[in-house]
C-alpha cells in the first residue's frame, strides 16, 4: 500500500478548487496530488509545505530578488492564519481544507488543499498542490497568450511542482514534523 499512497498523480482541478475559476478565465492551471496514509489538517499541511529545505531555497531567491523577507515562523503564522502574506504572497482565499495565495504581481498564484478520507485500514489524507498562471493576454476568440518565459519553463515547472508535493509529503511522515518547522 506504501508504494500506491506515494505515487504523485497530475489531475483535472477539482471543481469546487479556489483555482478553478481561472480556468474559464483563460488561466494555465495545475493540480497534482499524493496520498498519505495519516490525517493532516490544512495548517499542518501549509507549515510542512513551506518549510521544506527545496522551498526555502526558493522563499531565499525570491528574497533577495525582491528584498521580502520569509523565514519559518512566517509559515507557521500563514498556515494558523494569524498572517495574510508570505513573503512575495499574499492569502486570496481560504477556506477549512484550502488555501490560495497571489504573488505580489498578480500573474502567479500558489493552492494547497487537503482531502480527508477513511478506508478499511484507516485514515488517509489526498495532499493538493497547483499553480496557477495568468495569460498575459486573452484573444476574442477565447485564446490564451503567455509569454516566452512560461513556455520554456513548462517542463521544469512540473518537475518542480511534483519535487516540492514530494518533499511536503516527506516532511509530513516525519515522526517530529509537528515539533518543529
Amino acid at each position: 500500500m506504501s508504494k500506491i499512497m506515494s505515487k504523485i498523480v497530475q489531475a483535472a482541478v477539482p471543481c469546487h478548487a479556489l483555482s478553478a475559476k481561472y480556468m474559464q478565465q483563460g488561466a494555465f492551471v495545475d493540480c497534482y496530488y499524493i496520498d498519505i496514509a495519516k490525517e493532516v489538517s490544512l495548517d499542518n499541511y501549509i507549515k510542512a509545505f513551506y518549510t521544506t529545505f527545496l522551498f526555502k531555497i526558493e522563499r531565499t531567491i525570491l528574497s533577495l530578488a525582491t528584498f521580502k523577507q520569509a523565514i519559518d515562523m512566517h509559515a507557521v503564522e500563514l498556515s494558523l492564519g494569524t498572517s495574510e502574506n508570505y513573503s512575495v504572497w499574499t492569502v486570496e482565499g481560504r477556506v477549512s481544507d484550502q488555501i490560495m495565495l497571489r504573488d505580489f504581481t498578480g500573474k502567479t498564484r500558489s493552492w494547497l488543499m487537503v482531502q480527508k478520507s477513511r478506508v478499511n485500514e484507516g485514515t488517509f489524507t489526498r495532499l493538493y498542490f497547483g499553480s496557477v498562471v495568468v495569460p498575459k493576454a486573452v484573444s476574442a476568440n477565447g485564446q490564451a497568450k503567455f509569454g516566452f518565459i512560461f513556455h520554456v519553463l513548462g517542463k521544469f515547472h512540473q518537475l518542480y511542482s511534483r519535487a516540492l508535493l514530494n518533499a511536503a509529503y516527506n516532511k509530513l511522515l516525519s515522526p517530529n514534523n509537528l515539533n518543529r518547522p
